[in-house]
């Protein structure tokens, strides 16, 4: 896919004040405040910013940590960096076709994989399957 690069004065035109801190200068939102922490509805969670599927709700669990969890993302559409801020070493996940800040990935999640991304609900949008 290719990788989608827009100017900062159109991604604050495009996203609410919330999205950009989140999508944009990996801010966090506060535990069960987001609008899917809790969200059961079937359908495909796409990137905030540019709108590429990232997750299916039938890999979201509840993780009790007051964040949309899934176990596992779609193929080739999340990346990893090392994130060494709040005095820690995490895993940070961003959306690999538009750069956006999604949340962080631990490796406390239920099977098959392990993994459980930890994602703000600020920086996804569920498209709900009809």
């Amino acid at each position: 896919m290719k990788k989608v690069i827009k100017p900062d004065a159109e991604w604050r035109q495009q996203l609410s004040d919330m999205q950009y801190k989140v999508a944009r200068q990996a801010h966090t939102e506060p535990p069960f405040t987001g609008i899917y922490w809790d969200t059961t509805t079937a359908g495909t969670y796409c990137c905030i910013c540019c709108h590429t599927p990232l997750f299916t709700s039938g890999t979201k669990f509840d993780a009790g940590c007051g964040w949309p969890s899934f176990w596992q993302a779609l193929p080739g559409v999340v990346a990893e960096k090392v994130d060494r801020s709040h005095g820690m070493v995490r895993t940070e996940i961003l959306c690999a076709i538009c750069d956006a800040h999604l949340g962080h990935v631990f490796p406390d999640g239920p099977g098959p994989t392990g993994l459980r991304y930890c994602v703000n609900s600020a920086s996804i949008d569920l498209d709900p399957e009809t």
